[in-house]
């Protein structure tokens, strides 16, 4: 194999994000052939070189993608705390598997298990935004002007959410309403609710991206086909932070002319004879008119 940067090693054998890799590198913790590395951007050969994070040999793995449909309760954590059950427990894989960002443990729904570093990257840096959905059960009666507060953006304690898709799904003693995002922030969905002045009753996440619930129940997964993780890929690259299709590299699109004003005629030009009668006119005017009053301008002394 080939030589290949070290947090992209580190990350493809699970131990964390790309980014969160380099920093194993920056404090020191990793280790080639014996020697501490910590300058970004080193390479190594992992079936010829001996790799070490805190003493421990670092073993790659073949890459694992699974969509996990969390129940309520399980927490998104690589932790055990007090006893909570854990959402990557439900996925019998003996390979160190994580969940691509979080849902809470009052919510339930679709979320991504990996050990795939680069993907995992990709869909929770905030340059990058793939779109989730969310089917939300809110208390009592959701009237337009909070649904259009949702729509435009609302302030959280992190500043002001962009503009959500949110549709109004069915009324009764209960609201349910389709809300479609592209941020993660934390608890976002139940914070702009909040904000709103609306409590939530159920919180399910039913699409991320291009995946879909279908057929999966709670506690139930699925293994991803390359397929569809080429189309999360693409999904993020989309986004944001990516190149969108079609876009080349360096060239820029050609600046929009302004339109000319509609039915404006030329302006004709004055002939000598009309410019020597227009100054006249001026100048008999001026003869007229009263002095002005207050300080007069001091003229200069002449030369000679």
């Amino acid at each position: 194999m080939a030589a290949e940067r070290l947090q992209k090693i580190l990350a493809r054998a699970g131990l964390g994000s790309r980014r969160g890799c380099e920093e194993f590198i920056l404090q020191g913790r990793v280790e080639v052939d014996g020697e501490v590395v910590t300058e970004l951007g080193s390479k190594a050969d992992p079936d010829e070189q001996e790799i070490r994070l805190d003493g421990e040999l670092v073993r790659t793995e073949t890459s694992a993608h699974y969509l996990l449909y969390k129940p309520r309760g399980h927490i998104c954590s690589l932790r055990a705390e007090r006893g909570k059950p854990r959402a990557v427990d439900l996925i019998r894989d003996p390979r160190r598997l994580y969940t691509v960002g979080r849902l809470d443990e009052e919510s339930e729904g679709l979320i991504v298990v990996t050990n795939d570093g680069e993907l995992t990257q990709l869909l929770t840096h905030p340059r990058y935004g793939v779109p989730k959905e969310y089917l939300v059960s809110v208390d009592g009666h959701a009237d337009l002007a909070a649904i259009k507060r949702l729509r435009s953006g609302v302030h959280l304690a992190e500043g002001r959410t962009a503009p959500a898709e949110v549709q109004l799904a069915r009324k009764g003693r209960r609201t349910e309403l389709t809300v479609r995002i592209s941020e993660g922030l934390n608890r976002q969905v139940r914070r702009m609710i909040a904000a709103v002045g609306l409590k939530v009753g159920k919180l399910v996440r039913v699409r991320i991206g291009n995946l879909t619930v279908g057929s999966l129940k709670p506690g139930r997964y699925r293994r991803l086909s390359d397929a569809e993780v080429r189309a999360l890929l693409a999904a993020a690259l989309g986004g944001k932070g990516g190149k969108k299709k079609g876009a080349k590299a360096g060239k820029k699109k050609p600046a929009r002319r302004g339109r000319a004003p509609a039915s404006r005629k030329p302006v004709p030009k004055m002939t000598n004879r009309e410019k020597r009668e227009r100054r006249k006119e001026r100048r008999k005017a001026e003869s007229k008119a009263p002095p002005r009053k207050g300080r007069q301008r001091r003229r200069k002394p002449g030369r000679g």
